[in-house]
């Protein structure tokens, strides 16, 4: 290759690489806290980054976790709850079977039982951040500096939602990380992690970020980071930085068939592990709040029936009666496109945005309804608050045999009244390949109730080639979209 082409060529992979570092800044003395050095690679220089400055300058700010307890029956630990809570026949349980949270989950010989883990200073005065699931059922926790010096630790609290603890150590003039926006982290950009795998003290690894805003089964309020760093038992409670040597996550669950790495780790947005580390902080405990909705996804299907031109936003199935939904007006068929301005592009951004907003809060919805943007203001609720989840009404009207019932022909569905809805009695064809089972009652076509053969046509008849059906399903509601036949 002529060696301007070459130069030129790697000019290019420079930009190429530089341009994942997140949004463009004013310089600072961290603008380029990773250095590049270049790898022979089919005869081009290829360009990779040099993480010896960021372990040098952020090490000292990572701790081991030692945590403890004595008890008489000596069981391992190692956040099974949530698995054994699911049944054989659920959907998730294999693939929560796989979803290992991080800790070395050692257990010696002996009365004692012991879990390790990582963690990393955030204050000089020793307040610490990692996994709740690393100290989980344990009475005694050390923390063991990068030069050695070891402390008790306290919990200052723990939030098992999110996966996040706050520990706190006597201690002043400690080196502390700094927090970086995982924000503006980009799909492909490198990332490192520094933690104590299977006791292994000060381990670095790095890899790129995979995938962003992934949700995991029963963790609404995490939109994890996916890298393919290399995590490991004792990897739990970790820093994962940036290239600017900030902390942009931190490391808590893999998905592995083994129990080791196998290429997909999760981390959870350090802005989101902050945002609870301030109000354990401060209150010794979380609360989150909430607008009283039961929300699905918007698939390109539905998008088409509610006259939307992108599959975004999250689509309301039930509203809480007498919930903060319910004040504000909020109703079922409605999508919620943004949070205070902030878009709402898959249904578990909603969660995300308004569980990390005290209760009392006012909020200001962005919505879909009837085919035009609208904006509607809610005060949030109190997650804690007891209060009957929409997903536990009934909902479904009387039982009462109100005749043979009648074939839909643009539907091919048999129905029959059902008090509040139509029941499915017989499904074929097109409404079987939208998901309609025998059983499901339908209650409203395109946010119009049904309730009988003549709503029901008249319904269809003021609706496009798709239509959104709101069904219940036992104690659930959800839409599906259905296209006609005319």
């Amino acid at each position: 290759m002529p060696n301007t082409t070459r130069s030129i060529f790697s000019l290019l992979l420079a930009l190429m690489l530089l341009g994942g570092c997140g949004k463009e800044e004013a310089s600072t003395d961290d603008s380029s806290f990773v250095r590049t050095v270049s790898a022979p690679a089919g005869g081009a220089d290829m360009l990779l980054p040099d993480f010896t400055k960021l372990v040098a300058q952020e090490g000292g700010a990572v701790v081991n976790i030692q945590a403890s307890r004595t008890n008489e029956n000596t069981a391992q630990a190692g956040g099974e709850d949530n698995i054994d809570q699911l049944p054989e026949n659920d959907p998730f349980s294999e693939f929560f079977k796989r979803l290992q949270p991080n800790q070395a989950d050692l257990v010696e010989p002996g009365d004692d039982e012991y879990n390790f883990g990582s963690g990393f200073l955030i204050s000089s005065d020793g307040y610490i951040l990692t996994n709740t699931h690393v100290l989980s059922g344990m009475n005694s926790i050390k923390v063991v500096l990068n030069n050695r010096r070891e402390y008790t630790a306290r919990l200052v609290g723990s939030d098992t939602q999110t996966d996040i603890a706050l520990l706190k150590i006597d201690a002043q003039g400690l080196p502390t990380v700094k927090i970086g926006d995982p924000k503006t982290l980009r799909v492909g950009e490198w990332v490192a992690a520094i933690g104590a795998p299977f006791g292994f003290d000060n381990s670095v690894t790095a890899g790129i970020v995979s995938a962003k805003g992934r949700s995991l089964p029963n963790e609404n309020y995490t939109p994890f980071i996916q890298t393919d760093v290399a995590i490991n038992p004792g990897n739990s409670g970790g820093p994962l930085f940036n290239l600017r040597g900030q902390v942009v996550g931190v490391n808590s669950q893999i998905y592995s068939q083994s129990g080791g790495f196998m290429g997909i780790s999760f981390a959870i947005p350090i802005d989101v592990a902050m945002n609870v580390a301030d109000q354990l902080h401060r209150n010794g405990k979380v609360e989150r709040g909430r607008i009283g909705v039961v929300i699905q996804e918007v698939n390109y299907d539905l998008a088409k029936s509610f006259g939307l031109e992108a599959a975004n936003g999250a689509l309301i199935s039930q509203v809480t009666p007498g919930g903060p939904a319910d004040k504000a007006g909020l109703q079922p068929g409605d999508i919620v496109q943004s949070v205070n301005g902030e878009n709402v592009k898959a249904s578990s951004d909603l969660p995300v945005l308004v569980g990390m907003m005290p209760p009392g809060t006012r909020l200001t919805l962005g919505i879909w309804r009837n085919g035009k943007r609208e904006e509607v203001q809610v005060t949030l609720g109190s997650s804690n608050t007891s209060s009957a989840d929409a997903g536990n009404q009934s909902g479904s009207g009387t039982n009462a045999d109100n005749g043979s019932g009648f074939t839909s022909e643009p539907t091919g569905l048999q129905l029959r009244s059902q008090g509040q809805g139509l029941l499915v009695l017989q499904v074929e064809g097109a409404a079987q390949q939208a998901g309609l089972r025998r059983g499901d009652i339908i209650l409203m076509v395109n946010r119009t109730a049904v309730s009988d053969e003549n709503s029901f046509n008249q319904a269809l008849n003021h609706a496009d080639r798709t239509v959104a059906l709101l069904i219940q399903r036992g104690n659930s509601k959800l839409f599906l979209a259905l296209e006609l036949h005319r």
